[in-house]
């Protein structure tokens, strides 16, 4: 390589780092009281989120799992008016309770339960979502999280108001099922995994 070369490039170099390494700095000399000062300028980037867990679920993180809620009257009490919890295996918390939650930091979420109808046992049959009564505890949060009420065929909503500062929301709750079996429907299975109207959706919407 010759010298020529060799000068460009030591040229270059010299031009190049000093660009790299910039920043503020402020020198001062002199006999009386010296200020020197140096700035930096920060920024934090947070994105919009939204989550909603009911049942099984890893908080803010995607859970594929669908929980059942399944009740079984006993013969002799079939419509007597005496409630019936939901079996031991039923929601992420046994007996028919599940985890419910929601998480948004944009302002105000509205809430709702959707149903395709009223269940049915797939031989002509119904039992109403109205029969089915949610019961809201507290889990972690000072505020419960409100359930919506469960309709045949229809989308039920209610508005949630930010608990922390004037847009974060972070609400959580126990919710328990129990079917209030004060009627006396034909025999059969009513509802099931996604079939005769068996499937409940819950959606948080938020601005």
């Amino acid at each position: 390589m010759n010298m020529k070369l060799i000068r460009k490039l030591s040229l270059a170099t010299l031009l190049v780092v000093p660009a790299l390494a910039s920043a503020e700095s402020n020198f001062q000399t002199g006999a009386g009281a010296l200020t020197a000062t140096g700035r930096l300028d920060f920024s934090v980037t947070i994105p919009k989120t939204l989550y909603i867990r009911i049942g099984t679920g890893t908080n803010l993180a995607n859970n594929a799992t669908i929980d059942a809620i399944n009740f079984t009257v006993p013969a002799a009490n079939v419509g007597n008016g005496t409630a019936v919890a939901a079996t031991a295996g039923s929601g992420d918390l046994g007996n028919g309770t599940v985890t419910a939650r929601v998480i948004g930091n944009n302002g105000a979420i509205t809430l709702g339960s959707t149903t395709t109808g009223p269940l049915s046992n797939g031989a002509g049959d119904t039992i109403s979502y109205t029969k089915i009564a949610t019961t809201v505890a507290a889990n972690t949060s000072a505020t419960p999280l409100a359930a919506p009420a469960l309709a045949d065929g229809a989308t039920t909503n209610i508005a949630l108001t930010p608990n922390i500062g004037a847009k974060v929301t972070n609400l959580d709750a126990r919710w328990t099922y129990t079917y209030l079996n004060d009627t006396v429907p034909a025999p059969g299975t009513y509802g099931g995994v996604n079939i005769n109207a068996g499937r409940v959706t819950y959606t948080a919407s938020m601005p």
